[in-house]
């Protein structure tokens, strides 16, 4: 309970609350009107002019209800309780207007749109008011009844409200959390694989150029040509996470751009081979097939011991799509070890689709991933 109170006290104003539009000074000038209107017209009001003033003062804190929420009830219904004041004092009759009903507003916008803080503090300060209110009208208990209930009405209208926008901030918020996730694995996916190409060809160039130096600059190009990949694509990606408005980017690549991960010329040899009708895969599947067989390709050529080979092999089945990437790498006896963050990730972008993925020595030797993910990509 302690805890509660103190999460309650100190928890922030909503900030989805909205700046001063047309609809505020419109709402301002109709009230304006009526209390003037009313404040002239009404027969048999007393000490008339004060109590007109009084209402009129009223027009500012209706466009503070949602910016400043606590110091608008403050004002509307401190003018309420002054009224209340003056009609216990001098023994008159009711000195309010009907126009300014318009406190309820206030009440509405003090729990829709403040602080923990402000609510405790300004629905105090509204209980008080309250009570002098009744105790000037000298309401009776079905009064006092109808009113209460109708004070707790709007308060519980702003709650559902506050609830709503609550709920949809957070549910936003949630959304980003899972973007920021995807995008972050697709950062390390993308990464890893450059770089793991730029360490093969630098490692390639050692040995090059003490054998045959005039292909150095071959092996220089092809390392610079990662690297400037590399950097366009981080930009493009820091770009869409910077940009608060839709920017147009690459598309993500897919199965079609499986082929151009095959290597002939090098060690270990990249084979790639495509199996059945690949063509109308849902575009998550699609662009995560690639992303595991990318990934499942990097660590191959960063961690496979003596690879000499490393095989992609995607085929459909049925309403399924299974990859496999192996490599004839030498494995250590014992117990397969702890799956990286690097296969962590893979499995949980195989979950979210609902599919699977499994890695682990291969029953001939070298390691295999394999990844079992459904056509159609579960909402």
């Amino acid at each position: 309970m302690v805890t509660f109170r103190r999460s309650l006290w100190h928890e922030a104003r909503p900030a989805d609350a909205p700046p001063i539009g047309r609809l505020d000074w419109l709402l301002v000038g109709v009230f304006a009107a009526a209390a003037l209107v009313e404040g002239i017209a009404r027969p048999g009001l007393a000490w008339q002019p004060l109590v007109t003033v009084l209402a009129l003062a009223l027009t500012p804190a209706l466009l503070w209800r949602r910016g400043r929420p606590l110091m608008a009830a403050l004002i509307g219904w401190g003018v309420a309780g002054l009224l209340s004041v003056l009609q216990l004092t001098a023994q008159s009759g009711d000195l309010g207007l009907y126009s300014m009903a318009a406190v309820l507003i206030l009440l509405y916008s003090l729990v829709r749109w403040g602080s923990g803080r402000e609510m405790v503090l300004g629905t105090a300060f509204v209980t008080v008011v309250v009570a002098l209110g009744m105790c000037a009208s000298s309401a009776g208990w079905a009064d006092a009844f109808g009113g209460s209930v109708l004070l707790l009405l709007f308060v519980a209208l702003a709650a559902v409200f506050r609830y709503r926008a609550d709920l949809w901030h957070r549910q936003q918020r949630e959304i980003r959390n899972q973007e920021r996730v995807a995008l972050a694995r697709e950062l390390h996916d993308m990464v890893a694989h450059h770089v793991s190409a730029i360490a093969v060809q630098a490692q390639a160039g050692g040995v090059i150029a003490g054998i045959q130096p005039e292909k150095a600059a071959e092996v220089l190009a092809a390392i610079e040509s990662e690297a400037s990949q590399t950097l366009a694509e981080m930009r493009s990606m820091v770009r869409v996470l910077r940009e608060k408005e839709a920017v147009a980017y690459s598309p993500q690549l897919g199965v079609a751009d499986l082929p151009a991960l095959a290597r002939a010329d090098g060690t270990p040899t990249v084979e790639v081979s495509l199996d059945g009708s690949l063509t109308r895969l849902a575009r998550p599947v699609d662009a995560a097939l690639y992303r595991l067989a990318q990934e499942s390709l990097t660590n191959a050529v960063r961690h496979a011991r003596s690879a000499t080979r490393v095989g992609i092999d995607l085929r459909r089945e049925g309403d399924a799509v299974r990859l496999r990437v192996s490599d004839d790498g030498q494995t250590e006896p014992g117990p397969a070890p702890e799956l990286g963050f690097g296969l962590l990730g893979m499995a949980e972008r195989a979950q979210l689709l609902g599919g699977s993925l499994s890695a682990g020595p291969g029953p001939e030797g070298g390691w295999v991933v394999e990844a079992v993910l459904p056509v159609e990509a579960l909402g």
